[in-house]
């Protein structure tokens, strides 16, 4: 199993991001993708989650309206469109997946993911 972020880097305050997860070694169709992140100093806060068929999303408040996530079951890919960044969005941005079968909806905790990637650091700063 591998899920591979990509994306990440320096941006300006305002600007937009969008980061990549790909997925394999499992059924992708079958799992639901979230994203979370990590700033310094802090713990690791969930962002968004999206249902197995895409049908279904879930975003923290901290990031409503401003990021969206969706997916791509043909390419076992999914996305974390980021607009309007600010300097509090910096952090090491995960992506993990979760069973559809086993966990109510939306799945916002840790302990719910399967599977993890490395993640990948997004920068915001002037």
């Amino acid at each position: 199993v591998q899920l591979v972020e990509s994306g990440g880097g320096l941006v300006q305050p305002g600007g937009a991001l969008r980061l990549s997860c790909a997925a394999s070694g499992f059924t992708f169709n079958s799992y639901n993708m979230g994203w979370f992140r990590q700033a310094p100093g802090k713990e690791r806060e969930f962002i968004a989650v999206i249902s197995g068929s895409g049908i279904s999303t879930y975003y923290a408040d901290s990031v409503k309206g401003r990021f969206t996530i969706s997916r791509d079951n043909a390419k076992n890919t999914v996305y974390l469109q980021m607009n309007s960044l600010k300097p509090e969005d910096t952090a090491v941005y995960y992506c993990a997946a979760d069973w559809m079968f086993r966990n109510t909806w939306p799945p916002t905790k840790e302990v719910a993911m399967d599977y993890w990637g490395k993640g990948t650091l997004v920068t915001v700063s002037s």
